[in-house]
Protein backbone atom coordinates (compact mmCIF):
# COMPACT_ATOMS: atom_id res chain seq x y z
CA UNK A 1 0.00 0.00 0.00
CA UNK A 2 1.16 3.34 -0.81
CA UNK A 3 1.38 6.32 1.19
CA UNK A 4 -1.35 8.16 -0.56
CA UNK A 5 -4.03 5.50 -0.58
CA UNK A 6 -6.46 5.72 2.26
CA UNK A 7 -6.82 2.72 4.52
CA UNK A 8 -10.51 2.19 5.45
CA UNK A 9 -9.63 0.57 8.76
CA UNK A 10 -7.45 3.43 9.78
CA UNK A 11 -10.15 5.90 8.84
CA UNK A 12 -12.75 3.94 10.83
CA UNK A 13 -10.67 3.74 13.99
CA UNK A 14 -9.56 7.36 13.66
CA UNK A 15 -13.21 8.44 13.36
CA UNK A 16 -14.24 6.34 16.37
CA UNK A 17 -11.33 7.68 18.42
CA UNK A 18 -12.21 11.22 17.39
CA UNK A 19 -15.88 10.66 18.31
CA UNK A 20 -14.93 9.28 21.71
CA UNK A 21 -12.59 12.21 22.20
CA UNK A 22 -15.37 14.70 21.26
CA UNK A 23 -17.83 12.91 23.57
CA UNK A 24 -15.39 12.96 26.47
CA UNK A 25 -14.47 16.58 25.83
CA UNK A 26 -18.17 17.53 25.63
CA UNK A 27 -19.03 15.61 28.74
CA UNK A 28 -16.11 16.64 30.93
CA UNK A 29 -14.07 19.54 29.49
CA UNK A 30 -16.38 21.62 27.31
CA UNK A 31 -18.41 23.15 30.13
CA UNK A 32 -15.38 24.08 32.28
CA UNK A 33 -13.60 25.50 29.21
CA UNK A 34 -16.71 27.52 28.24
CA UNK A 35 -17.14 28.59 31.85
CA UNK A 36 -13.48 29.68 32.03
CA UNK A 37 -13.85 31.56 28.72
CA UNK A 38 -17.03 33.26 29.96
CA UNK A 39 -15.35 34.18 33.26
CA UNK A 40 -12.35 35.51 31.34
CA UNK A 41 -14.67 37.52 29.07
CA UNK A 42 -16.51 38.98 32.09
CA UNK A 43 -13.19 39.80 33.74
CA UNK A 44 -12.02 41.56 30.59
CA UNK A 45 -15.32 43.48 30.32
CA UNK A 46 -15.10 44.44 34.00
CA UNK A 47 -11.48 45.55 33.54
CA UNK A 48 -12.43 47.60 30.47
CA UNK A 49 -15.29 49.21 32.38
CA UNK A 50 -12.98 49.91 35.31
CA UNK A 51 -10.38 51.36 32.94
CA UNK A 52 -13.03 53.58 31.31
CA UNK A 53 -14.21 54.67 34.76
CA UNK A 54 -10.62 55.35 35.83
CA UNK A 55 -10.02 57.31 32.63
CA UNK A 56 -13.15 59.40 33.28
CA UNK A 57 -11.99 59.98 36.87
CA UNK A 58 -8.54 60.99 35.63
CA UNK A 59 -10.14 63.44 33.19
CA UNK A 60 -12.27 64.82 36.02
CA UNK A 61 -9.17 65.09 38.20
CA UNK A 62 -7.32 66.85 35.37
CA UNK A 63 -10.19 69.31 35.00
CA UNK A 64 -10.20 69.83 38.78
CA UNK A 65 -6.40 70.19 38.74
CA UNK A 66 -6.62 72.83 35.99
CA UNK A 67 -9.31 74.64 37.94
CA UNK A 68 -7.21 74.57 41.12
CA UNK A 69 -4.14 75.75 39.17
CA UNK A 70 -6.14 78.59 37.64
CA UNK A 71 -7.41 79.59 41.10
CA UNK A 72 -3.89 79.37 42.53
CA UNK A 73 -2.52 81.52 39.71
CA UNK A 74 -5.31 84.01 40.21
CA UNK A 75 -4.69 84.12 43.95
CA UNK A 76 -0.93 84.41 43.37
CA UNK A 77 -1.47 87.29 40.95
CA UNK A 78 -3.83 88.92 43.43
CA UNK A 79 -1.30 88.53 46.26
CA UNK A 80 1.50 89.90 44.09
CA UNK A 81 -0.66 92.87 43.09
CA UNK A 82 -1.61 93.48 46.71
CA UNK A 83 2.03 93.22 47.80
CA UNK A 84 3.07 95.70 45.12
CA UNK A 85 0.34 98.11 46.18
CA UNK A 86 1.35 97.72 49.82
CA UNK A 87 5.00 98.29 48.93
CA UNK A 88 4.08 101.38 46.92
CA UNK A 89 1.96 102.69 49.81
CA UNK A 90 4.82 102.12 52.25
CA UNK A 91 7.29 103.84 49.91
CA UNK A 92 4.88 106.75 49.35
CA UNK A 93 4.25 107.08 53.10
CA UNK A 94 7.98 107.02 53.79
CA UNK A 95 8.58 109.66 51.12
CA UNK A 96 5.78 111.83 52.50
CA UNK A 97 7.07 111.49 56.06
CA UNK A 98 10.61 112.23 54.95
CA UNK A 99 9.40 115.28 53.03
CA UNK A 100 7.39 116.46 56.04
CA UNK A 101 10.42 115.98 58.31
CA UNK A 102 12.63 117.81 55.83
CA UNK A 103 10.08 120.64 55.62
CA UNK A 104 9.92 120.83 59.43
CA UNK A 105 13.70 120.88 59.69
CA UNK A 106 13.94 123.58 57.01
CA UNK A 107 11.23 125.66 58.65
CA UNK A 108 12.90 125.26 62.06
CA UNK A 109 16.24 126.28 60.52
CA UNK A 110 14.61 129.31 58.85
CA UNK A 111 13.01 130.37 62.13
CA UNK A 112 16.27 129.88 63.99
CA UNK A 113 18.15 131.81 61.31
CA UNK A 114 15.55 134.59 61.42
CA UNK A 115 15.79 134.76 65.24
CA UNK A 116 19.55 134.84 65.17
CA UNK A 117 19.46 137.48 62.44
CA UNK A 118 17.06 139.60 64.50
CA UNK A 119 19.22 139.18 67.57
CA UNK A 120 22.33 140.06 65.58
CA UNK A 121 20.64 143.17 64.14
CA UNK A 122 19.45 144.16 67.61
CA UNK A 123 22.92 143.64 69.03
CA UNK A 124 24.45 145.62 66.16
CA UNK A 125 21.94 148.46 66.67
CA UNK A 126 22.70 148.46 70.38
CA UNK A 127 26.44 148.48 69.74
CA UNK A 128 26.07 151.18 67.07
CA UNK A 129 23.91 153.22 69.44
CA UNK A 130 26.41 152.83 72.27
CA UNK A 131 29.27 153.64 69.94
CA UNK A 132 27.38 156.64 68.56
CA UNK A 133 26.65 157.87 72.09
CA UNK A 134 30.33 157.45 73.04
CA UNK A 135 31.50 159.25 69.90
CA UNK A 136 28.88 161.97 70.36
CA UNK A 137 29.86 162.32 73.98
CA UNK A 138 33.53 162.73 73.07
CA UNK A 139 32.69 165.16 70.27
CA UNK A 140 30.45 167.19 72.55
CA UNK A 141 33.13 167.28 75.18
CA UNK A 142 35.52 168.74 72.69
CA UNK A 143 32.94 171.04 71.14
CA UNK A 144 31.39 172.26 74.34
CA UNK A 145 34.56 173.15 76.15
CA UNK A 146 33.89 176.76 75.39
CA UNK A 147 30.71 178.47 76.63
CA UNK A 148 30.24 180.44 73.42
CA UNK A 149 29.98 177.28 71.41
CA UNK A 150 27.50 175.89 73.93
CA UNK A 151 25.24 178.94 73.62
CA UNK A 152 25.39 178.80 69.81
CA UNK A 153 24.39 175.12 69.70
CA UNK A 154 21.53 175.69 72.16
CA UNK A 155 20.17 178.57 70.14
CA UNK A 156 20.37 176.64 66.90
CA UNK A 157 18.45 173.67 68.44
CA UNK A 158 15.84 175.99 69.84
CA UNK A 159 15.25 177.52 66.45
CA UNK A 160 14.83 174.07 64.92
CA UNK A 161 12.34 173.00 67.53
CA UNK A 162 8.79 174.03 66.69
CA UNK A 163 6.62 174.75 69.73
CA UNK A 164 3.07 174.27 68.62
Amino acid sequence: MGLLTPDPGLIFWTAITFGILVFLLKKFAWKPILHALKTREETIEFSLAAAAKAKAEIEDLNVEKEKILAEAKSERDSLIKEARELKQNIVDDAKNKAQEEADKILESARQLLEREKSEAIRDMKKQVAELSVDIAGKLLEQELESTDKQKAIIERYLQEVNFN
